[in-house]
């Protein structure tokens, strides 16, 4: 897919991660409709990238046809958007539940579906899903969390093979845990010294690679813990037991706390 002159809906373009994004897809030359909460931020990224902005807040579940009517023609959609969920099951309430579910998994489902069949008819366009690590192995107090990126990755890769011959490109980019900006740094939690981290523009320029190449899946993470990732996805157990007893439990009730408020 080439980017010089597509028109991309971005969603999440207010926070850190999405600003990132944005700015590496202007410079790709891409023509950008940003959407997110925060009209604040929203309005001067568009602004400073060329873009145009829609206010738009998706756990709402009307959003998402709103937010269609205004975008118009759409060549790239970047599933950006997305609500933290750390912390144990019963910490959250159902309200909490549902809207994890719906920004996180739902949203981008619909904009999958209401854009597709245009793209198929052009023979073009890319639907990009951001999901994480957290999509492919399990980790303590995470289990909302992982519920919607096991279900984001799993349905992007679906996706992929039944668009497959149609000339629609369907990616997955998943981030491992990313300093400076994002739900892990925001949440002021450390990691033990051992786990690596990555910055905002690796994420940035996975999204533009794994769109001009039509790549399956990008990982950004360090080698280490995507090693680590690929072998919990193969012997859940007993890298389980390994994490416990390396301190994941603590790491991911510090994580918890920093992003109760945001849920």
């Amino acid at each position: 897919m080439n980017l010089d002159g597509a028109r991309v809906l971005l969603t999440g373009a207010t926070g850190g991660l999405g600003q990132a994004i944005a700015r590496a897809l202007h410079a790709r030359g891409a023509s950008l409709v940003l959407t997110g909460r925060r009209a604040d931020v929203l309005e001067p990224l568009a602004s400073e990238v060329g873009g145009r902005a829609v206010a738009s807040d998706l756990a709402d579940p009307s959003a998402v046809d709103a937010l269609l009517a205004e975008a118009g023609e759409v060549d790239v959609l970047v599933a950006n958007a997305g609500l933290p969920g750390s912390g144990g099951l019963h910490s959250f309430s159902v309200e909490e539940i549902d809207r994890a579910l719906t920004v996180n998994l739902r949203a981008p489902m619909l904009l999958a579906q209401a854009l597709s069949p245009r793209m198929v008819e052009r023979g073009r366009g890319h639907l990009l899903f951001m999901s994480s690590l957290a999509g492919k192995a399990g980790a303590p107090g995470s289990s909302v969390y992982a519920a919607t990126k096991f279900g984001l990755r799993g349905f992007g890769l679906a996706l992929r093979e039944d668009l497959a011959d149609k000339g629609v490109g369907v990616s997955v980019v998943l981030p491992g845990f990313i300093r400076e900006a994002g739900m892990f740094a925001e949440s002021g939690a450390k990691l033990p010294p051992f786990v690596g981290t990555k910055r905002p523009e690796d994420v940035s320029r996975a999204v533009v690679k794994a769109i001009e190449l039509n790549r399956a899946e990008i990982d950004v993470a360090p080698v280490a813990l995507r090693a680590g990732t690929l072998l919990a996805s193969v012997a859940p157990g007993p890298v389980g037991s390994v994490q416990r007893k390396l301190g994941a439990v603590k790491t991911s009730e510090a994580i918890g706390r920093g992003q109760t408020s945001k849920r």
